[in-house]
């Protein structure tokens, strides 16, 4: 059984075609109306087309994961979706004041390490597949009923570490006879994979975002926070933005996450104002957000002002992140579950003993 969150429309009726030898037409409604509507009902088809279209509905697997919700009262939302196997993901719904952001999850945990984050502590469980990703979205949108403008793959993950399935999670997203989202409003966050930022720039349209998680002005402190840079340093992580960029309609999001005493001074801004030279990006400035347990701290209210300010005086458009969602633990850096990384441990462990007994 083929579930419909792995496709667009185009495939989905290509799929029905392959198992029935007919039924394109109607697997094309039925993709549309489920996509937009969330329900078959008043889907109206021709009384001798009605067998046709229960057989296509009879093959489909239209079920989506569980999940559960949390309330800010700032209106963040954050909902937990858990998986046939056990595992879980989060996403969030973030209301803005002219447009609604959803930050999704790519994958249960995340190998990248970086010492900011509380998904990287959960180290990496395992890869979301695209109707995993996909049904994210549609439950914001059909189930609880959200007006989502905008999708960002910067909850749990690192998405171009699950290249194909979020690639893929693209297409459907924006499928104009589905859930169409413009490719503008879907930005793809990363940690610094420099292959794979090549790799998004040839596979998806060009209007999709990048969002590079820079967070330091040099590489000395950059190793010291983010693992990834012992393979690609920031040199070569710049190379990568240059050539994404190349597209005039590509542009970057620089996101940069303060620490207290050791990346907010006004040099690590000169430093980082020097460093982002020539590329078309926007800078997002996140204080630090405090997690199960804090390593860091955020910098004063006037020391984050200080660092804008210095950002926009080297020509920069800078912004600073609002604080939102962090009493349910649902703003940036403080998505994860570390019992569930424990759990899934003692799983592996006891089917590894079971195994060799």
């Amino acid at each position: 059984m083929s579930s419909i969150y792995y496709h667009t429309q185009r495939t989905f009726s290509e799929r029905i075609f392959s198992q029935l030898g007919k039924g394109k037409i109607h697997a094309r409604r039925i993709y549309a109306h489920w996509m937009q509507k969330g329900t078959l009902e008043g889907l109206e088809v021709e009384p001798q087309a009605r067998a046709l279209l229960d057989e296509i509905v009879s093959i489909v697997d239209f079920s989506l994961p569980e999940h559960q919700v949390a309330y800010e009262e700032d209106g963040t939302i954050k909902f937990l979706v858990k998986f046939e196997d056990g595992l879980e993901c989060e996403s969030v719904f973030i209301p803005m004041k002219s447009k609604n952001t959803l930050c999704i999850s790519s994958q249960v945990g995340c190998k990248m390490g970086c010492v900011f984050c509380e998904t990287g502590r959960m180290g990496l469980i395992r890869h979301l597949t695209t109707r995993e990703i996909v049904a994210q979205v549609f439950i914001a949108i059909q189930k609880l009923g959200l007006r989502v403008d905008n999708i960002v793959f910067m909850g749990m993950g690192e998405p171009l570490d699950n290249f194909e399935a979020v690639a893929d999670a693209i297409d459907v997203l924006t499928d104009p006879a589905g859930l169409r989202f413009g490719p503008s409003r879907i930005s793809v966050s990363t940690s610094g994979l420099v292959d794979k930022i090549d790799a998004l720039a040839e596979r998806v349209d060009p209007a999709v975002n990048l969002a590079v998680s820079v967070n330091a002005p040099s590489d000395e402190i950059r190793r010291k926070i983010m693992p990834v840079n012992r393979t690609w340093d920031m040199a070569a992580l710049k190379e990568a933005m240059l050539r994404f960029c190349s597209h005039p309609r590509r542009q970057i999001f620089v996101e940069y996450v303060l620490l207290k005493g050791i990346n907010d001074s006004l040099e690590c801004a000169d430093q980082l104002a020097s460093y982002l030279r020539g590329l078309k990006v926007k800078v997002n400035l996140i204080p630090y957000n405090p997690q199960s347990r804090d390593r860091f701290a955020p910098p004063e209210a006037e020391v984050v002002n200080a660092f804008s300010e210095r950002m926009q005086s080297a020509g920069y458009l800078t912004m600073i992140r609002q604080k939102k969602g962090q009493k349910i633990m649902a703003a940036c850096g403080q998505l994860g579950n570390l019992h569930l990384r424990r759990l899934h441990i003692q799983r592996e462990s006891g089917r590894m003993t079971n195994l060799l007994t």
